[in-house]
């Protein structure tokens, strides 16, 4: 009439088959049913309790609406004034009034919802409200040692400035935002800064001194705080060389005959290991004494025989290592040549007298061997 569009027609009768959910209209798979004999589906009931909170059939709207625990038995709501206990054996949890009434009274000791056996002693006080202290927040270890596990996110998080910021107002944030959107220090500071990786310490290399980091972040806010402190890590040719106790001995080979060379491997042991591995890998093998000078010195160790060429074992040149007792006071006496403070490499010079104006003419005590 009026136009208007026929409904679902009321009085058809349409019956539900018996293994099939009340809610979905389809087979059941996990079926479950209320004291009414009403079947659902334990995957399609679920979901409309938890949205709508009625039953589907009838529409009667559930006890419990606001999401709060409550006892099995008895169906009273736990509050912050319940007396709560558990199963330890089965993990159930009841109001104590219940447990006292059907099992301690009657001695009946089995568990309300799944009747499994169990013991007074198995009972556990989840809340009790005559014991109060066991929920004072002051007396926890963990709160009142200010102990918490971060996750990498928050750690990351602790980094950024803002996240000691812990209440600020709206013109605060705005500023902050347009900060960060156009500011470009920490960019440009971060690519001139690189922060040197922690070098791992053990029983060998870790120094009796710590690495200043603490006093460091301390004094300047352009380091990251730190307040631990850790070890030094002693640098690997310190660690390696304290243990060389004896000398290094090389035959050197000339078309003149051999030369037996002695070497203070425990003196200068940086120098000693830069000629004997050089000989080694054969690198002064066919080269010549590119410059002899008549009763002063010989010198040689450069393949290219210019006397501007050669490198040393690691290619880059190495420091001095300074010996008051050792330079040019015998005949014989090698030591490396450089062209400066700590450039020495591969080449090497030879006295065939006493020279001890060899020191002043190199400004320097050189790195001795002798044959």
């Amino acid at each position: 009439y009026g136009g208007k569009k026929s409904e679902i027609p009321q009085g058809n009768f349409r019956r539900l088959p018996f293994d099939h959910c009340s809610l979905s209209l389809q087979p059941f798979e996990y079926p479950m049913c209320t004291p009414d004999g009403i079947v659902f589906d334990l995957l399609s009931i679920v979901p409309w309790i938890k949205k709508f909170g009625t039953n589907p059939i009838s529409g009667e709207v559930r006890k419990q609406t606001a999401g709060k625990y409550h006892c099995p038995v008895l169906y009273t709501v736990f509050t912050n004034n319940s007396h709560i206990v558990a199963n330890k054996v089965t993990g159930n949890v009841f109001s104590h009034e219940a447990v006292e009434q059907l099992n301690i009274k009657t001695k009946s000791y089995r568990d309300l919802l799944s009747d499994e056996p169990f013991t007074r002693q198995d009972i556990i006080t989840l809340q009790d409200p005559t014991n109060l202290d066991k929920f004072n927040v002051s007396n926890f270890f963990h709160v009142k040692n200010n102990l918490k596990v971060l996750d990498p996110d928050e750690e990351k998080a602790k980094l950024h400035p803002a996240y000691h910021l812990k209440s600020t107002n709206m013109e605060t944030r705005e500023t902050l935002a347009e900060l960060y959107k156009d500011y470009k220090g920490d960019s440009l500071l971060a690519a001139t800064m690189v922060e040197p990786k922690a070098k791992k310490t053990d029983k060998l290399n870790a120094a009796h001194y710590s690495t200043g980091r603490v006093s460091a972040s301390f004094t300047s806010t352009a380091m990251t705080p730190a307040t631990e402190h850790t070890a030094d890590a002693i640098a690997d040719d310190t660690v390696r060389y304290s243990y060389v106790k004896k000398k290094g001995y090389v035959r050197l080979h000339t078309n003149k005959g051999d030369i037996n060379l002695e070497l203070y491997c425990d003196k200068v042991p940086k120098a000693g290991e830069n000629f004997i591995k050089l000989c080694q890998k054969g690198y002064y093998d066919n080269t010549i004494f590119h410059r002899s000078i008549r009763n002063f010195m010989i010198q040689g160790g450069d393949p290219t025989g210019t006397g501007l060429g050669g490198e040393s074992f690691w290619v880059k040149p190495f420091r001095d290592e300074f010996r008051p007792n050792l330079s040019h006071t015998g005949r014989g006496v090698l030591s490396m040549a450089n062209s400066g403070p700590n450039t020495n490499k591969s080449q090497f010079i030879q006295t065939p007298s006493r020279s001890p104006h060899f020191v002043l003419l190199w400004n320097s005590i050189r790195t001795c061997f002798t044959p």
